[in-house]
């Protein structure tokens, strides 16, 4: 009787083992371990101009946390600086749809606009970042890419 319960325990206890994710949450943390990992690598690619790199990485990221919408930004960042500008257009949208108040994506599809020669997007950009943060860095950005291209 008793080696009967041991066994019944010991399947028991495997089988709530086997329910519990492989990997431990921490905090709020969503991100997988691939996207959480891949997403420091792509920044810093970024950061070095290394845009296909970038790309590289960031579609790991996006694919393993669809949600993400600071690597859909980069995704679109990247894509803007290799001038593949259809990409980086779907990239901020995707962006903007997951976090409509996102200050960076707002500015970088602004910039995007301006380069593409829509200057009313861009003006329409620029006047919701005023809303959303005043004088920010990512408003002043901005402004300062649409003044450069003489509007």
């Amino acid at each position: 009787m008793i080696r009967n319960f041991r066994i019944a325990f010991a399947i028991s206890a495997a089988l709530s083992l086997a329910a519990v994710p492989s990997v431990w949450a921490v905090g709020t943390e969503t991100q997988t371990p691939a996207a959480s990992s891949e997403y420091p690598a792509a920044k810093t690619a970024v950061d070095a101009q290394k845009y296909q790199k970038a790309i590289t990485l960031l579609l790991k990221v996006v694919k393993a946390d669809k949600k993400n919408a600071d690597a859909w930004n980069l995704l679109g960042y990247s894509s803007r600086k290799l001038s593949r500008f259809k990409d980086a257009a779907k990239y901020y949208d995707v962006a903007l749809k997951l976090n409509p108040k996102h200050l960076g994506a707002l500015e970088y599809q602004g910039e995007l606009f301006v380069e593409t020669g829509a200057m009313a997007k861009a003006k329409a950009n620029l006047a919701q970042l005023s809303k959303l943060c005043g004088n920010c860095e990512e408003y002043r950005d901005l402004k300062k890419t649409i003044s450069k291209a003489g509007s």
